[in-house]
């Protein structure tokens, strides 16, 4: 017999997991489905204002306060050898009135805290196994597991990943791209302190993020060519030390790489609808793209305030049948905004055509003198829609200052 179910969530990873306790804190019965992470991804995510607000509302965050670093201030520094180069331009959080934009947190950290959350929410019923059929009907949607078993629910959120079988199941197709980078990813420390500072160096291949951890600590995304990420991974942690005090010329002082990097190809992935019928598709299986302008997860979390909106309806104990096309259409503005974004950026940093770096380093210039617009961008990076707002209001500050 198959067990009933308001929520089906297909993924156990950290969007999976966020998105099975919100759907339980709004009254919920939720099945999580899906292996256990295995707590190995060295990667940290930045976790921006907005996004620490739904952790912190979900009773999250506490716990993970003291394992994750404040990022106060932010800068990018153009570290091209190019003919044209931009001016260094810092975004301080005091300037939009926020004690830090965000803070970053150790990936293994988020789903040691989520997996806990998750064992504790008595709405919620955990199967760590992999759903190996899906069937979206107009009414339920079933899932096979592993020995025959079933589970039935009115809705399924598939936060499964690139390869989504939740997303392959409901016949959505995907567009795919691909860039010339890998990502190399590692924790280090350094003799300096980073006073809350993330430095992104901007590079021929791509970014060289620092963003700072707990103590004298940071984690760092390098991004270059496939073949030098193979000779990075492939160097001593000394040797691959002094690389990276090299390319941060030495800001943060004497620098140790724990633990080697890892790496991690890019590329970038959005589904041609975000959801329909009975089904939505969150995280990963919904859109992918570069470790660049901390997107990733802060996206993916957009994504479950949303279907709180939609799916969470305490005047209602049925789940209407056209909730994903409701949600198709909520974040589609969104997230086609930020794909585009961060792969124009990207895509800028790698094009040697003059009129282009031209472009790019006018850009930044105007973001370092005009701090009218620089609030602007600051404040739709932590929650977008929150810096047209307020531009009324910042360009009557400038005006009065005047």
């Amino acid at each position: 017999m198959s067990q009933q179910f308001d929520i089906a969530v297909i993924g156990a990873g950290p969007a999976g997991q966020i998105a099975a306790i919100a759907m339980a804190r709004g009254g919920r019965r939720v099945v999580l489905i899906g292996p256990e992470p295995d707590g190995s991804d060295r990667r940290t995510t930045a976790l921006m204002d907005q996004s620490l607000t739904m952790i912190e509302r979900l009773g999250l965050w506490q716990d993970l306060k003291a394992r994750a670093a404040p990022l106060q201030v932010m800068q990018i520094i153009d570290g091209t050898k190019r003919l044209l180069r931009a001016p260094t331009v810092a975004f301080r959080s005091a300037e939009i009135g926020l004690d830090a934009f965000g803070y970053n947190v150790p990936n293994a950290a988020l789903i040691e805290r989520l997996s806990k959350a998750v064992a504790e929410e008595g709405l919620i019923t955990r199967k760590p196994l992999s759903a190996e059929t899906i069937h979206v009907g107009r009414d339920a949607v079933i899932v096979g597991l592993g020995g025959g078993e079933t589970v039935t629910a009115d809705f399924v959120i598939g936060a499964d990943g690139r390869r989504s079988k939740t997303r392959e199941s409901a016949g959505v197709g995907v567009k795919t791209w691909s860039y010339p980078q890998t990502a190399v990813v590692m924790n280090f420390t350094h003799s300096l302190p980073h006073q809350n500072i993330s430095t992104e160096f901007h590079t021929e291949s791509g970014p060289f993020t620092q963003v700072p951890l707990p103590g004298l600590r940071s984690s760092l995304v390098w991004v270059v060519a496939p073949q030098e990420a193979e000779r990075l991974t492939g160097l001593t942690s000394e040797e691959l030390s002094l690389e990276v005090e090299g390319r941060m010329q030495s800001m943060l002082g004497k620098v140790t790489v724990e633990d080697g990097g890892q790496s991690w190809p890019l590329s970038g992935m959005t589904a041609t609808r975000y959801g329909q019928g009975r089904v939505a598709f969150i995280g990963e299986a919904g859109h992918a793209f570069p470790p660049i302008g901390a997107q990733g997860l802060n996206l993916s979390l957009r994504d479950i305030a949303a279907l709180e909106e939609i799916l969470i309806d305490p005047s209602s104990a049925s789940i209407p049948g056209d909730s994903g096309d409701r949600f198709d259409r909520k974040r589609r503005l969104d997230i086609a905004s930020r794909t585009a974004s961060v792969d124009l950026l990207n895509r800028s940093l790698l094009s040697g055509l003059l009129p282009v770096q031209m472009l790019r380093a006018a850009g930044l210039q105007v973001l370092a003198s005009v701090a009218p617009l620089r609030n602007l961008v600051m404040q739709e990076g932590v929650a977008p829609g929150r810096g047209l707002k307020s531009l009324p209001s910042l360009l009557r500050k400038k005006v009065g200052r005047q």
